[in-house]
């Protein structure tokens, strides 16, 4: 009778070790089954924020709102451009500040960046929003031969952003490059993100003098 009373109690001392056992490796099986997870969603939240950043790149945050205006000289070149852009559906502002924005021309000439950044229309005596391109070639420009491009934005309020609400003309000055009849130009606006805004047209034929054309 002892002998079966000690068999019994050093299988009951078995069972209970098995079943700690037992428990330890639901526990670690349940611990990395937990950290396989873990690792999954860390994986899709990092291929979704790939994807995202990706089409953000490959998409341009402007996009042309309007004709793209040409001007004359005395001479019948086209010296001066002009057309309104708009924040892209899906984009909440564009920063056009001079050290992320890049404006390049390309065609019968190729000047690489002559962006100078946002007009600020009191610094350079212009009335608020002004309304007649005249105005704003007389004072930024003032007879500059050098190219240069500047963006001025109605509705702002007075930073280098364009917002929803807001809209942005660009404005360029081709100086001593100035285009004849029918050349080809390209126009590239590259903002700090998202693809560049590209813009082709061709100089129409019969440009008359000191005025202004229609380029689409």
């Amino acid at each position: 009778m002892r002998r079966i009373s000690s068999f019994r109690d050093k299988r009951g001392i078995v069972g209970i070790e098995a079943a700690i056992v037992l428990i330890a490796f639901v526990v670690i099986a349940a611990a990395l089954a937990g950290v396989v997870i873990n690792m999954g969603f860390y994986s899709t939240q990092k291929v979704k924020s790939t994807i995202s950043r990706g089409i953000s790149e490959a998409s341009s945050a402007l996009q042309l709102n309007g004709h793209v205006i040409g001007k004359t000289n005395g001479t019948r070149y086209l010296i001066i451009m002009a057309f309104p852009v708009k924040v892209s559906v899906g984009k909440s502002e564009v920063d056009l500040n001079a050290n992320t924005t890049v404006v390049s021309i390309g065609g019968k000439v190729c000047l690489l960046d002559i962006y100078r950044g946002v007009i600020d229309e009191e610094e350079v005596g212009l009335s608020e929003d002004p309304e007649e391109l005249d105005e704003i070639i007389e004072k930024v420009f003032n007879n500059v031969e050098e190219p240069e491009a500047y963006f001025i934005i109605y509705n702002d309020d007075n930073d280098t952003i364009l917002e929803n609400f807001e809209k942005g003309f660009l404005i360029i000055n081709m100086g001593k490059y100035g285009l004849r009849e029918y050349d080809k130009v390209k126009i590239e606006v590259k903002p700090g993100e998202g693809a560049a805004l590209t813009i082709d047209r061709t100089v129409p034929g019969g440009l008359p003098r000191n005025d202004y054309v229609d380029l689409g």
